[in-house]
């Protein structure tokens, strides 16, 4: 279907793709992995022909539709969520609003004189969307965005009033509702909650067409796609499986390559030292040259790339109280929507309670209740003796000098430390070479959530509180950062959708809202594992 076949691809010095290869077939589902900046969204630009191959060939066929999901968002205003989410939906789209335009001119007195013309047009549309399956496209659009976690206000609300966030959840049920024969989907989990990232798993799983897509969640990998390119300098190779299988299957290739390359090289230093010994001898110049030319045809095994993985020894906080914090007859409302009635809740020391809960249960509020960054609006907050908090959200992003670099920001932070223990901790959230000179306001939102968490764990707080800390990580920082905090010796409390984080760092469960905001949060003495196995969800409300 669609085929990239010796593709050279490069932007000034940096060489991205050398004879990079592989095919995406019809009903394919492959997930595109690789470090960052080894040229992922190159692939899909190339794809949809925004850039061309410096060389090779990139085959697409002409009549093939690609529907692609990106992280940038055209402007958004002007009229319902249903309706933006409509327009962008394909040729059912275009005349969805051509019919909505036609009724209107049929009612317009002042087009009264070309109303033959107008009603002749209007049939003709009606029929093609009729033929099309436009009259269900309504409902479709409903049931995409409820499943991407908007309500029946939200959709028939307007679009302009939306955050950068949920606009990008109305990109992709533009993309969804085009049922294009080619999805391309580049992070498309980044600004979903649990709930609307189990819909889109099974929505994907169930897609007649063929899928293109890079990911960081593990999980969601392994349930989607069935095959994995990898592109990793410059080169592209082909693992037919889910994630788990590309790791172990190419930890086995690393291990086979060295071997391989140590057999050859054994084998090329024999032949070398016959060469040297007999060279000079005239009854041995036949064997000689004949093991030169040997030499000279082989084609040498070069050992397999190491990813560089730094780690990173986090100190370890010092001993809080035995209650950390303390929530009594605790009430909180936003205009009508009642959160919080009454809410105690107690949290000890050592306890990591990940928080659960449908949209607008009041997960990110709890958080900030907590971490004193919102009052509420009746009981008592209290934070226990010798608690020191440490508080992350995608909004404490603005605690960053703009001006100065990574490596000047974490000088300035912590000025008795050493620039070689600086530089380890920043390189341990994938700050390396040049990337330690970019300001930071020349960094994106990913590369300021890293510099966060690096600033926040390298003197950490005996009581984290960490809302959507893994949004924008590559697998690497996420697995680097639950390998680091499952070593903490202090508490934690936070919010997050990616279940390998939650997995791995929690040993309670709050559920707020289980069947909306009013009901009473619930809290379960054990950790997530333990939850899903006795609920059957993965979520709140959401079977597995």
């Amino acid at each position: 279907m669609i085929a990239l076949s010796g593709v050279y691809k490069q932007y000034g010095r940096q060489i991205l793709f050398v004879d990079a290869s592989f095919q995406l077939n019809t009903g394919e589902k492959i997930g595109l992995v690789g470090p960052n900046g080894a040229g992922k969204t190159t692939i899909f630009r190339l794809i949809t022909g925004e850039e061309h191959a410096d060389d090779g060939d990139v085959s697409v066929p002409k009549k093939l539709s690609i529907g692609y999901f990106r992280q940038e968002i055209d402007e958004m205003a002007g009229w319902p969520v249903l309706d933006e989410a409509i327009a962008g939906s394909g040729r059912l789209g275009d005349l969805h609003h051509e019919l909505i335009e036609l009724e209107h001119a049929l009612g317009d007195a002042a087009r009264a004189n070309d109303s033959e013309t107008v009603l002749a047009r209007f049939g003709d549309v009606q029929s093609e969307y009729q033929q099309r399956g436009g009259y269900e496209l309504e409902a479709r659009a409903r049931e995409v965005l409820h499943g991407l976690g908007f309500d029946d206000a939200r959709i028939d609300g307007d679009v302009g009033a939306l955050s950068g966030g949920w606009k990008m959840r109305v990109a992709m049920a533009k993309v969804l509702l085009g049922r294009p024969d080619v999805l391309l989907m580049d992070e498309p989990t980044n600004h979903l909650d649990i709930e609307s990232i189990l819909w889109l798993e099974e929505y994907l799983k169930g897609y007649p067409g063929s899928l293109l897509m890079t990911c960081h969640d593990r999980d969601f990998m392994n349930r989607v796609v069935t095959k994995v390119v990898e592109i990793d300098a410059g080169e592209t190779v082909t693992y037919s499986g889910n994630y788990d299988f590309y790791e172990r299957e190419r930890v086995q290739r690393e291990a086979q390559r060295e071997a391989a390359f140590g057999r050859q090289q054994a084998m090329l230093a024999k032949e070398q030292r016959f060469i040297e010994r007999f060279q000079t001898h005239a009854s041995k110049a036949a064997q000689v040259q004949s093991r030169v030319k040997k030499l000279e045809k082989i084609e040498t095994i070069e050992l397999p790339k190491k990813r560089a993985v730094v780690r990173f020894d986090f100190r370890a906080p010092a001993r809080s109280g035995d209650d950390v914090a303390v929530l009594e007859k605790v009430s909180k409302s936003f205009g009508e929507l009642r959160l919080y009635d009454g809410f105690d809740f107690l949290i000890r020391r050592g306890e990591r309670w990940c928080v659960m809960g449908v949209n607008g249960a009041g997960k990110s509020t709890l958080l900030k209740m907590v971490a004193g960054m919102l009052p509420p609006d009746g009981g008592a907050v209290r934070v226990g003796a010798s608690v020191k908090t440490g508080y992350f959200s995608q909004q404490a992003l603005d605690v960053l000098d703009p001006e100065l670099t990574v490596l000047e920001q974490v000088q300035k932070d912590f000025p008795a430390a050493g620039l070689g223990v600086l530089r380890a901790l920043v390189g341990a959230f994938q700050f390396s070479g040049d990337d330690v000179e970019k300001k930071v306001r020349f960094l994106s939102g990913g590369e300021k959530s890293r510099l966060i968490m690096a600033r926040m764990l390298f003197d950490p707080p005996n009581f984290l509180v960490l809302d959507e800390p893994t949004n924008h990580l590559d697998l690497a920082t996420k697995e680097m950062l639950v390998e680091a905090l499952s070593k903490f010796d202090g508490t934690m409390l936070f919010v997050s959708h990616d279940r390998a984080f939650l997995r791995g760092l929690s040993n309670r469960v709050l559920v707020l809202g289980e069947n909306g905001a009013a009901d009473a949060p619930h809290a379960y003495g054990g950790s997530y594992v333990e939850w899903v196995a006795r609920t059957g969800h993965e979520a709140p409300g959401v079977h597995t």
